[in-house]
């Protein structure tokens, strides 16, 4: 098996070699059986694979930190609304912070599930940060009614969450559109067979007081296919 990592929108991207110092966390489980991946230097594809048997296989990858630079105030308020951050302006002006020039930190929390021969098997909390659960096998279970999920922040459900799915199609098209947990962090995702989907949710937070980025962001991501 292999997979690769990438950075970018709507399923494209540039394809990310294997680094460790890039890497916070990156893990397999599969049944009761968890191992840490290690890789090879500039790997590419970044994860490549042997020897495994049938089931359900959960990658898990955590990214360490990067840092990036908001330019302009537009900017910033264009991302906090796209995100559905309703009270995220307010406490950058009661923080006195500036409006050009700022600086956030991000980290990436990212699952995938990849159903091997039979694909039977649940996906469970792995100890994110942040991170998404699957609460029904979307290789063998019955998906008519969508994919229930739930949303874990810091090991407790995360609330009235904005969760952006995107949706591939069998001719590589993407259709994007929202869903937001509940009082129990739950949401079901609408599902169609034959589609690939990667759903995506993110904290913001104050940076620590003692490095310079104003803000703290941490994206949670979950990719799975539909047979």
């Amino acid at each position: 098996m292999i997979a690769d990592l990438r950075n970018g929108q709507k399923f494209a991207g540039s394809k990310l070699v294997y680094f460790a110092r890039r890497t916070q966390r990156f893990e397999i489980m599969q049944g009761d059986q968890v191992t840490p991946y290690q890789g090879r230097m500039g790997d590419l594809p970044a994860f490549q694979l042997d020897r495994i048997g049938d089931g359900l296989l959960i990658i898990s990858h955590e990214t360490v930190p990067e840092t990036l630079t908001y330019e302009t105030w537009e900017t910033f308020q264009a991302f906090i609304a796209h995100k559905g951050f309703t009270d995220i302006i307010q406490r950058h002006q009661a923080r006195d912070l500036p409006k050009q020039d700022f600086t956030e930190t991000y980290s990436r929390h990212a699952k995938a599930l990849v159903a091997i021969g039979d694909g039977s098997g649940a996906d469970s909390l792995q100890g994110m940060e942040t991170e998404f659960v699957a609460l029904a096998n979307p290789y063998t279970d019955d998906l008519s009614l969508g994919l229930p999920v739930q949303l874990f922040y810091q090991g407790k459900l995360r609330t009235k969450a904005q969760v952006e799915v995107f949706e591939r199609a069998p001719d590589n098209t993407v259709s994007v559109f929202l869903q937001h947990t509940d009082a129990q962090g739950y949401a079901l995702i609408p599902v169609k067979t034959g589609h690939t989907y990667l759903l995506d949710a993110v904290v913001m937070r104050p940076a620590p007081k003692a490095e310079e980025p104003v803000w703290e962001s941490l994206w949670a991501a979950l990719t799975f296919a539909t047979p």
